[in-house]
């Protein structure tokens, strides 16, 4: 037998974990996104020997995204609503 006040902490604990679980996966696709291309850039520089320019493209484009990154989630989100 449960008791109504255990029922509604399940549920709020669970839907507590769901969003906990979709922030976390938006927040390492960012952080995935920007470390990829900046390596890729930090990369470059050694083989080319362009010293700051190709980090400074990969951070630009690991700036661009993490833009398309959070568009892509609040589009999803806004489909929710």
């Amino acid at each position: 037998m449960k008791i109504n006040g255990d029922e509604r902490f399940t549920d709020q604990f669970g839907r507590s974990v769901r969003a906990l679980s979709d922030y976390m996966g938006m927040g390492l696709q960012i952080s995935a996104s920007f470390a990829f291309f900046v390596f890729l850039g930090y990369w470059a520089d050694g083989k080319l020997g362009t010293s700051p320019l190709m980090l400074l493209v990969g951070v630009v484009l690991g700036m661009a995204g993490m833009v398309l990154v959070l568009m892509k989630v609040l589009r999803q989100a806004n489909k929710k609503k």
